[in-house]
């Protein structure tokens, strides 16, 4: 086994402690939704498309230096008026906004976003997903990671609760610690995708497979790995 690189635990926590106070944030949306959906069912009805905007409290005062973008997306058929929804907000230089897209199932425009990893993640089970770093031209046009989580009501899938997150300003929170590591330093999240390095041989949004003289720390119970050359 090669011999571990001073710092490298220091890095493999400080990317656990990033993404682990956003995974926060989006446990915070979760339970909320959960509860705003388990509500109006109780009250007899099947949930609309305009209760959802009573997470927007939750929400708006979450945005902000490290969250550029937050909120609940609705499994279809879940709303009684609107086969496809997402209540989604994010930053902006006049304020937050609503992301407002093209949810006409009809139509040839239609956002499907039921295709997106952090979406399919937390369908098939997956309590955190991170999905990125990818160009996200659908909201921000930015580089962006998206961390997400089920939302589930009486055991069912309902739909997921997300948070964005810039490349840039993950990589600003990451590099100085990848930089303390003596050698070749880069995080990957499961498919393999670089999120942030210390080095130009491996730049964010590359894609690693493993290498020979490679070592691999896990970065708490997320789903990213700390790589390390010798």
């Amino acid at each position: 086994m090669l011999p571990e690189p001073p710092s490298a635990g220091a890095a493999a926590d400080r990317v656990h402690a990033t993404l682990d106070a956003v995974f926060g944030t989006v446990a915070e949306v979760r339970d909320a939704s959960a509860r705003l959906l388990r509500d109006v069912r109780d009250a007899g009805r099947a949930p609309a498309s305009a209760d959802l905007a009573a997470l927007r409290p939750v929400l708006l005062p979450r945005l902000g230096p490290l969250v550029c973008g937050l909120g609940f997306i609705a499994a279809p058929r879940l709303l009684a008026d609107a086969a496809w929804y997402l209540e989604w907000w994010q930053t902006g230089p006049a304020g937050p906004s609503r992301l407002l897209r093209d949810l006409n199932p009809e139509s040839s425009a239609l956002y499907d976003y039921t295709a997106w990893d952090w979406f399919t993640g937390p369908e098939g089970g997956a309590e955190k997903t991170v999905c990125g770093p990818y160009v996200d031209y659908l909201c921000s046009d930015e580089y962006v990671l998206t961390l997400s989580a089920p939302v589930r009501v009486g055991g069912e899938f309902a739909g997921v609760a997300a948070a964005d997150v810039f490349a840039r300003t993950f990589e600003h929170e990451i590099v100085p610690v990848l930089r303390e590591i003596p050698a070749p330093a880069f995080v990957v999240n499961a498919p393999g995708r670089v999120m942030a390095s210390n080095t130009a041989t491996w730049p964010p949004g590359a894609v690693y497979r493993g290498r020979p003289g490679h070592t691999a720390h896990p970065c708490g119970d997320l789903s990213l790995t700390l790589i390390t050359a010798a």
